[in-house]
């Protein structure tokens, strides 16, 4: 049984910085995809970052580029995302994903992937 426990989330003040990190255990595909998703009270679900398990395949949604940075340890199941500048927009629940390493590559359609942490609030407010 796969499960994906993130850890990390809370409260900071715009510009400020947090790391969420999310470990799977009875995870084990070649080629897969690993990442966060986030969605906000009103608003869709929407992919932030996922990156593939050989590190060579990542995404991230527009809004996050240059700020937030996705790492991938595969020997340990883990996935961080190290989010930097943060601006009240990204207030939401952060979920990590994975998938069964179905498609070539990763990309931010929460459709393709197959399990789901819990989710872990990340707030953004002075």
């Amino acid at each position: 049984q796969v499960q994906l426990v993130e850890s990390g989330g809370g409260s900071v003040q715009p510009g400020g910085s947090l790391r969420l990190s999310c470990v799977a255990s009875g995870y084990s595909y070649k080629n897969s995809c690993m990442g966060w998703f986030r969605q906000a009270p009103g608003k869709e679900r929407e992919g932030v970052a996922t990156i593939n398990s050989n590190g060579l395949s990542t995404y991230y949604h527009p809004s996050v580029k240059g700020r937030f940075t996705i790492s991938l340890d595969d020997a340990k199941n883990t996935v961080d995302l190290f989010m930097n500048s943060l601006i009240p927009e990204d207030t939401a629940m952060y979920y990590c994903a994975a998938d069964r390493g179905l498609y070539p590559s990763c990309g931010g359609d929460g459709a393709f992937f197959d399990y789901w942490g819990q989710g872990i609030q990340v707030t953004v407010s002075s």
